[in-house]
């Protein structure tokens, strides 16, 4: 197996890193490649203004989930586990007594790569590991970076290349972190993957000050989605995107309707004793098959914290409260969430076209049949079915009687 190395402070990672982390990954044809964050660079100090050193991992670990495919590349907190400074020699011995047998790469950007030699102890990385420098910004020339490989491939010994990406986003993380102190957070929103966003907003990191009780649509996704991962994306998007259709065609409130696809699957990812402490916290009551099923645990606590975090009107909290299993008597906005996240342009099973044919038609058949394809799904698979979809089908299927009377 081919694996890089890529260190760096990452504080926070920006849109240059995971441009780099992704051209890299395909240029050298890496099977993996580990983002390590540096607990204290020996190069450079870390100022006041600096993220703690866990949250630099997670937002690491999170720029590495939405670069595909999927656990191709995953962040490394071993160098935060030590005392003192972060000594690269240390990092990649110690991953090559992991990895043994693999073939290690350290990749760095022109600066770095063309200090390489100064480094303390060089002689021992390019024992266990190759050394590949990379141009920063699109008006950098490669030829010092090639001259440099060539030095350290005659004085060290060195497996050394030097690569230019073609596609470079040039921005620091002192710039991203200096737009961030001062408000500009549209501005750095465009430097930072999504999720990586959401959570310094989430966090309040690097003096960022927001009110989570009202946040415009952009923050409100950024931050729902900086608690899933990457791949369940594309799902809220979806979601988000049907919802709105929906409340158009069918005169709901849209924007109700696009928050509440924003945040209905927030709490996704929550482990069990999560989902528990927010139902305890927030007076939340679980019957005993939601206790049992995790699928069903996060529509509750989705709308607790839709409620009690985001400050989303009830008739918004009540439609993630029931978008998994529908309920009797259900209100328009419910309706539209429920088929949204079930038939969303991302889903792919048997039926799904009939469903959403359906939804522009007749909505209240729409839902139906949704309650009845979840039902038989669940039947097939020896699951209990939840009370409230047999009272979703059983009030639309009762309303349809009355409508022939």
């Amino acid at each position: 197996m081919k694996i890089g190395v890529y260190g760096g402070t990452f504080d926070p990672p920006h849109l240059g890193h995971m441009a780099a982390a992704t051209q890299i990954k395909a240029r050298l044809g890496l099977d993996k490649l580990l983002l390590i964050p540096a607990k204290q660079p020996p190069h450079k100090a870390l100022d006041d203004a600096s993220a703690p050193a866990e949250d630099r991992l997670v937002m690491t670990a999170m720029m590495a989930d939405g670069i595909p495919p999927a656990d191709s590349v995953a962040a490394d907190g071993q160098e935060l586990q030590r005392e003192g400074a972060s000594y690269t020699a240390d990092t990649v011995e110690a991953l090559a007594a992991q990895y043994p047998g693999d073939e290690l790469w350290l990749v760095m950007g022109s600066d770095m790569f063309l200090s390489f030699h100064t480094w303390r102890t060089p002689e021992r990385i390019c024992a266990v590991a190759g050394i590949c420098g990379f141009t920063r910004s699109p008006r950098e020339e490669l030829v010092p970076l090639e001259e440099q490989a060539r030095r350290l491939s005659q004085s060290l010994g060195a497996r050394a290349m030097a690569v230019a990406l073609p596609e470079v986003v040039d921005v620091s993380s002192s710039q991203v972190r200096q737009l961030l102190a001062a408000g500009e957070l549209q501005a750095a929103s465009g430097l930072l993957w999504s999720q990586v966003f959401g959570y310094i907003l989430r966090k309040g990191l690097y003096g960022v000050k927001v009110d989570l009780a009202h946040l415009p649509d952009d923050q409100l996704r950024a931050v729902s989605y900086s608690m899933m991962r990457a791949k369940r994306i594309p799902h809220v998007q979806g979601t988000e995107e049907e919802a709105v259709k929906l409340a158009r065609r069918w005169g709901a409130d849209v924007d109700h309707a696009r928050r509440a696809a924003i945040l209905h699957d927030c709490t996704k990812y929550y482990t069990v004793e999560e989902h528990f402490a927010v139902c305890r916290r927030y007076g939340v009551e679980l019957d005993e098959l939601e206790r049992q099923s995790e699928k069903l645990l996060h529509a509750k606590t989705g709308a607790a914290l839709a409620c009690h975090v985001f400050g989303e009107p009830l008739e918004e909290q009540v439609a993630i409260y029931y978008h998994t299993t529908g309920k009797g008597d259900m209100t328009l906005l419910e309706k539209i969430i429920y088929l949204a996240d079930y038939m969303e342009p991302h889903r792919d099973f048997p039926g799904v076209e009939r469903l959403r044919a359906l939804a522009y038609t007749d909505l209240d058949a729409a839902v139906a049949l949704g309650c009845e394809m979840s039902i038989a799904e669940m039947e097939e698979k020896g699951r209990e079915v939840h009370p409230n979809t047999r009272a979703a089908l059983n009030s639309l299927q009762h309303g349809k009687e009355w409508e022939h009377e």
